[in-house]
């Protein structure tokens, strides 16, 4: 089933541009999400409150791969981006390859950029590119990595 929720980032660079134009403000966040959880929707149900359309870009699968190692991403880059457009928070969903956001936000140009209170804001890379950056905090002891950790630990033989 395809969602008309996930696009590639030219497409919807015009429909921003459009949306923008009718006074809409735009929400961008960015991630691997790996596996979707609590800490990510709580994420996503906060970034919304800051502006209309909340747009999650995710790394690519190769993009991933170079950040987290060869054994990852657990789930694949289309199947990440269908759980992610059934979210109700999340408007759009559209990926990057790079091993930033910079070159996505450059070219869509969001009004805030919401990342988590784990980097400090000059580390937030695309900072220049939006009008607010707003940091969130974490959920404690929830994590992509803690929860392979636990799920490896459990099925060890």
């Amino acid at each position: 089933m395809k969602s008309k929720k996930i696009i590639l980032a030219k497409a919807l660079a015009k429909k921003i541009s459009a949306f923008k134009k009718s006074g809409k403000k735009i929400v961008f966040t960015n991630g691997c999400f790996d596996l979707i959880h609590a800490g990510h929707i709580r994420t996503f149900q906060k970034a919304k409150t800051f502006g209309d359309i909340l747009v999650v870009a995710i790394n690519t699968d190769a993009s991933v791969r170079r950040l987290k190692g060869k054994n990852r991403p657990v789930v694949g880059q289309q199947n990440r981006a269908k759980v992610l457009a059934g979210l109700e928070a999340v408007d759009f969903v559209t990926f990057f390859s790079e091993d930033t956001p910079l070159e996505i936000l450059e070219l869509l140009r969001p009004d805030v950029l919401v990342k988590g209170a784990n980097y400090k804001l000059s580390e937030i890379v695309g900072r220049q590119c939006v009008k607010k950056v707003v940091r969130i905090s974490m959920v404690k002891g929830i994590s992509t990595s803690s929860i392979i950790s636990k799920i490896l630990h459990a099925y060890a033989k």
